[in-house]
């Protein structure tokens, strides 16, 4: 198991660092101990969060509403939390 995930009951906790106003919104690897996404949408008003759950439910192929954003709302480091969804899935995330 990773530094950046780790199973819980019913799915897995994902720890993030995420850039907003970025040129598109991706998956972009490690950073440390989380995974980094980027994000295109600005932080106002909650529009970067919701396309951060976008992107993850996306990347883990899960219905948005089986991501939920756990800690971290108005920062760039986040915690969320996807039901549904195995270890073998998270890993690929992290490939380069």
């Amino acid at each position: 198991m990773s530094a950046f995930w780790r199973e819980v009951a019913g799915g897995v906790r994902l720890e993030l660092l995420v850039t907003p106003r970025a040129s598109r919104s991706e998956v972009a690897g490690l950073a440390g101990d989380r995974l980094r996404v980027r994000i295109a949408a600005p932080p106002v008003e909650g529009a970067a969060n919701e396309e951060l759950v976008r992107v993850l439910a996306r990347a883990l192929d899960v219905p948005r509403g089986a991501v939920e954003l756990v800690a971290g709302a108005s920062g760039r480091r986040k915690a969320a939390l996807v039901r549904g969804v195995a270890g073998a899935a998270v890993r690929r995330l992290a490939a380069p």
